[in-house]
């Protein structure tokens, strides 16, 4: 019964923000937006915006991308292209990698730029004159790849890109580079779980990143967002996926780390409001995340009760776990690697209560999603949308009169798609 209410998914419309006064120095970026009844998918149109607000027009802002082919990446130029921004958007591989994202603007209303994390001077190109730039580069492994070399066994592993590069150095030269160019705002996503005595050193560079922007760019927006869940995500998929490819599901330490996963959506609507009115979060800190906190234990078992599988789950010590993942590293897009458990070994919750965000006072006010009137998604509400295509026969076998469930279908194949009028088809 909870499984099927999980499909009840509330569909996520934006709000209005609030009127605020539009920048003496940049009128076009910080133009505030006011409801357009005309359109019911886009409620949003900017004061000074040509066109009816959202697709087919032009809101008059220029942003440029860093990192839009993530999972949060993808959102963002959905929010984007959504309502009538240009979008400058880098990209490291061939015209065809980031095919996906095109239909997300009007034709015309994107710009994608080849780039290289170690030139310079193509970073640049991808920045252009945009009014807005936003820096979602991160990868939760260190990518490797092999190479030559000239003895036995005439191959090794090399690092392609460390998380000190990732986290730390292109974030430093992208706030570089918005300085020297004049760049209106920048924004900057790390994690809530950035801290400087974690023991997961991609949580340190995480931290570190967030350093190095600030001192290039005192003026960036610092987005932290907590473990986020959707589609595409590599934390309840990641559940589902091992449960199907393992013998074994460890949980580290037991699985009683917390964390407080949030909605990809909320995250991309919450950098969406931000470009909005971006002069009025200069130099701030968004804090994301959802509204409940979990075990991974529990995560285990939410993701299992909607699949249906039935893994064997054990309680790891971190130490085995840590071994066992520096064997299982090497494979594509690993499921394990040594940093990873040492993530998932600590909290990756938010430092207050919303009650405490709520309370604070002054200048360096910590924001969050409620400041941007956005409500967080429960996690009940999505997770079955995309996590019953682990089930055994799909979802529509525990539908009572759906053509027969798949005990009543063996043998009866020919009656499969006969008209049944009580067949309760969705």
């Amino acid at each position: 019964a909870g499984v099927t209410r999980s499909r009840l998914a509330a569909s996520a419309c934006r709000k209005a923000a609030a009127p605020a006064a539009a920048s003496a120095a940049s009128p076009r970026v910080g133009a505030t937006r006011t409801q357009f009844v005309g359109s019911t998918n886009l409620p949003y149109r900017r004061d000074d915006e040509q066109g009816p607000g959202g697709r087919a027009s032009n809101a008059g802002v220029k942003v440029a991308v860093f990192g839009a082919g993530g999972f949060l990446g993808r959102y963002v130029c959905c929010d984007l292209g959504t309502n009538g921004v240009l979008g400058y958007i880098g990209q490291r591989g061939d015209e065809f990698e980031l095919r996906h994202i095109r239909p997300m603007f009007d034709l015309g209303r994107s710009r994608f730029v080849f780039y290289s994390p170690r030139d310079r001077d193509s970073m640049a190109e991808v920045i252009a004159d945009a009014d807005v730039v936003v820096n979602l580069i991160g990868k939760y492994y260190e990518t490797k790849a092999l190479a030559n070399q000239d003895k036995f066994p005439f191959f090794e592993y090399r690092t392609n890109y460390t998380f000190l590069e990732c986290n730390v150095d292109i974030p430093r030269t992208v706030a570089e580079l918005c300085t020297e160019m004049q760049v209106d705002n920048l924004i900057h996503v790390s994690s809530l779980a950035a801290s400087p005595d974690s023991q997961s050193e991609w949580a340190r560079t995480k931290y570190a990143g967030e350093q190095a922007v600030r001192e290039a760019y005192p003026w960036a927006t610092i987005v932290r967002p907590a473990q986020l869940f959707g589609p595409e995500d590599q934390l309840l998929n990641w559940f589902a996926n091992v449960a199907g490819r393992f013998p074994v599901v460890p949980l580290v330490d037991g699985g009683h780390a917390l964390t407080q996963p949030v909605h990809m959506a909320d995250v991309a609507h919450t950098i969406a409001k931000i470009i909005d009115e971006p002069e009025k979060y200069e130099g701030k800190t968004v804090d994301c995340f959802g509204p409940q906190d979990f075990t991974y234990k529990e995560l285990a078992e939410f993701v299992y009760d909607i699949t249906g599988q039935e893994p064997v789950v054990a309680d790891v010590p971190k130490s085995a776990a840590i071994a066992s993942a520096k064997v299982l590293q090497y494979q594509g897009a690993p499921s394990f690697t040594p940093d990873l458990m040492q993530l998932w070994s600590e909290d990756y919750v938010p430092p207050m209560t919303q009650e405490e965000y709520d309370a604070q006072s002054g200048s360096d006010k910590i924001l969050t999603m409620k400041d941007f009137g956005i409500e967080a998604t429960p996690m009940e509400k999505i997770a079955f949308n995309y996590l019953h295509r682990f089930r055994s026969g799909g979802h529509f076998q525990l539908v009572e009169g759906y053509q027969g469930n798949l005990s009543t279908q063996a043998g009866h194949s020919g009656k499969m798609f006969a008209d049944d009028a009580g067949s309760g088809r969705l």
